[in-house]
């Protein structure tokens, strides 16, 4: 006799019916992205209007300011103060300054910079070495320029260790006569500028995997092979920082020629920023000196620009 079959499972609970999810509409989408973008305008509101008033603003008066003279008479004076540059000495001499800045203040603190982070980077004054060499950056370029103004006036003391050394014939002034004067400037810059190119370089020398030097070091590679093409590729991305600043600071200088010389004697050491302040506020030609400060900015700005999209396309590597 067959036995009826009972279904064994247990009971479900049954309870309350899940809600069911409605998708979004393209209308919702619509609503979150503009939501998103409002918060994002509001967040970037704040730093968009300080450099409107504080960057943008001041650089389209300065352009406007520059294709007006200084007279009453004949105001708007289209490119005159620009042409000041094919007329004036002094300006052509400050280009050929600038020039020197830049080529002294980006190649000295890179090879210092990096022979100093090299050698320093492992040995055992290696710590006291570095803080001898970055202390100066420390200092500002006022006070940079107060210490090397003692060193390099007529009674400094560079020439009174040579006086005492029986080398008098090398003693001169060394802040006076062109172009040994802006030479000089350019290693007190070098002396203050290295100190930052130590510490990224070092950085960046730390950052070096120890398995590529022993992979070369097994392949038959000496030191100077192992630096050339292993060590410097590597150190790429810290060197475009290093020569990056460097430029701008070398186009830009003015505190340390300011304290030692300025500009002079006559306005034989004068960059295009010492002329700029110059022709605006000393010779009271504000024309000038905008039309000075343009011509500088598109220079930074353009140098930088080469430089940084060379080394940075990676495309063309």
């Amino acid at each position: 006799m067959s036995t009826p079959v009972t279904d064994r499972r247990p009971p479900t609970a049954a309870g309350p019916a899940a809600p069911r999810r409605t998708p979004p509409t393209p209308r919702t989408h619509r609503w979150v992205a503009v939501r998103e973008r409002v918060a994002a305008a509001g967040f970037m509101a704040p730093a968009v209007l300080l450099v409107t008033l504080f960057l943008l603003a001041p650089f389209v008066w300065t352009i406007h300011r520059g294709f007006f003279s200084d007279t009453r008479t004949s105001p708007f004076s289209w490119f005159d103060n620009y042409a000041l540059f094919a007329s004036d000495p002094a300006l052509a001499r400050s280009i050929q300054n600038t020039l020197m800045w830049v080529v002294g203040t980006v190649a000295l603190p890179f090879v210092l910079g990096l022979a100093i982070a090299c050698m320093t980077n492992a040995g055992r004054f290696s710590r006291l070495a570095r803080l001898c060499v970055v202390l100066p950056y420390a200092l500002s370029g006022s006070a940079v320029a107060v210490v090397w103004n003692f060193m390099l006036t007529t009674d400094g003391a560079v020439n009174q260790v040579l006086t005492g050394m029986g080398l008098d014939s090398l003693a001169q002034g060394w802040l006076l006569t062109w172009p040994g004067n802006t030479v000089v400037m350019i290693l007190a810059n070098a002396w203050q500028a290295t100190g930052v190119a130590v510490i990224l370089f070092l950085v960046g020398l730390q950052s070096i995997p120890p398995e590529t030097l022993e992979a070369g070091a097994l392949d038959g590679a000496d030191g100077r092979q192992q630096f050339w093409h292993i060590v410097l590729p590597q150190l790429r991305p810290v060197s475009i920082i290093v020569i990056g600043m460097s430029l701008v600071n070398g186009l830009k200088s003015f505190d340390l020629i300011w304290v030692l010389t300025q500009g002079g004697p006559g306005r034989a050491t004068e960059t295009l920023a010492v002329s700029m302040y110059n022709e605006t506020f000393l010779e009271l030609r504000p024309g000038a000196g905008a039309a000075i400060a343009v011509v500088l900015t598109v220079i930074v700005l353009a140098a930088s620009w080469l430089y940084l999209r060379r080394q940075l396309d990676v495309k063309g590597e």
